[in-house]
């Protein structure tokens, strides 16, 4: 009962999606389920998985980055015009986007978090100021053509390997990225965005710098969305519309997921899950022809779907009765109750978001 309760709850019915999904593909296109297409499958999907980790980040925080496509395209462009063919090159050039999104992300954070201006404002002028450099810069035009030892990171990949056959850079690249994530949300880190995201009152009550807690989640978007550019030089080119549009993806992949709106909930791991749900049904309408124009209608509804479906769940759970304090049986004779100030010290403790399991909400 348990376990078919947390299938149709919204972080389990994302898995739930993506079974029924990728059989649908198979029955479609038997040679899908072939190792070697597969792991080609994963890295077409790697890009908009790691971007869907770090808008996880900003989401779970109760803020939103619509700066990531506009980010991706910049890295994009950064890499084509810098790296050239000169493969000294490479490594100087990957850390400066590295530093350049963290930039990005510090700045929208602090603007965010310090002058109190919403997010929604903050990244959406910050995506028309990199759009409104990446034109100035290319004339709105293909330009750049990074060396091959750059574009091997996201095309390129180990060959020979047993069973699968090949397996690319990015899938493992994807799997790194999703460790390092797993890992902080285990961290005061990941528990602290979560306390912040679901009442930041109480967490700046309980001692948690709220600013940099926000700001951090940023800069992780932003940092994500640099390796999500970095991998997309491989195999997209070098062209100022290369991310347009991501930050949208990330954000359905992310409310797939179950990842509540408004912070305070969710699991990065379904977020991944719903990159990958959101792919394999644009695969399966490509399979079955339907137009690719469709794609932003679906978009959108999926994500009016998936949020009215989590508020709903969300609402049934907390309307369920709870077994309250007044049913319990009596104390044992000779024995106190225990004192008011334990319930109180249980509740600062939660709030400081240590020991809970708060970073698989939802």
């Amino acid at each position: 009962m348990n376990a078919l309760r947390t299938l149709i709850s919204p972080r389990g019915a994302v898995f739930l999606l993506l079974v029924i999904l990728l059989a649908a593909i198979i029955i479609l296109n038997p040679s899908f389920a072939e190792p070697g297409q597969f792991m080609r499958f994963i890295q077409r999907v790697a890009p908009v998985a790691i971007i869907a980790i770090g808008q996880y980040f900003v989401i779970v925080s109760g803020e939103f980055d619509l700066s990531q496509g506009s980010l991706i395209t910049a890295q994009v462009v950064i890499a084509g015009n810098l790296v050239g063919q000169d493969d000294s090159r490479t490594v100087p050039v990957m850390v400066l986007m590295f530093v350049f999104g963290a930039v990005i992300g510090l700045v929208n954070g602090l603007i965010t978090t310090l002058l109190r201006v919403p997010s929604f404002i903050v990244t959406v002028g910050m995506m028309l100021a990199l759009l409104g450099g990446i034109l100035w810069w290319t004339g709105g035009a293909a330009t750049g053509n990074p060396a091959d030892s750059f574009r091997n990171v996201g095309r390129g990949g180990i060959r020979d390997v047993p069973v699968i056959d090949y397996l690319p850079w990015s899938v493992l690249v994807l799997a790194a990225w999703l460790a390092l994530a797993i890992w902080v949300t285990k961290l005061p880190l990941g528990k602290q965005m979560i306390a912040v995201g679901d009442n930041p009152t109480a967490a700046r009550y309980a001692g948690v710098r709220t600013w940099w807690i926000t700001t951090q989640g940023f800069m992780i978007s932003s940092l994500s969305a640099t390796v999500a550019g970095i991998l997309l030089v491989g195999f997209a080119g070098v062209h100022p519309s290369v991310g347009r549009g991501y930050e949208f993806i990330a954000i359905t992949a992310v409310v797939l997921g179950g990842v509540v709106l408004g912070g305070g909930r969710g699991w990065v791991v379904a977020a991944v899950a719903g990159a990958f749900v959101l792919e394999s049904l644009f695969l399966l309408m490509n399979i079955i022809g339907v137009p690719s124009t469709l794609r932003d209608s679906v978009q959108g509804v999926i994500i009016i779907a998936a949020v009215a479906y989590a508020g709903v769940s969300f609402r049934t759970r907390r309307a369920r009765p709870r077994p309250a304090a007044s049913t319990q049986s009596s104390p044992d004779p000779g024995k106190e109750p225990a004192p008011p100030a334990a319930a109180a010290q249980s509740e600062s403790h939660v709030l400081r978001g240590e020991g809970s399991n708060a970073n698989q909400g939802g």
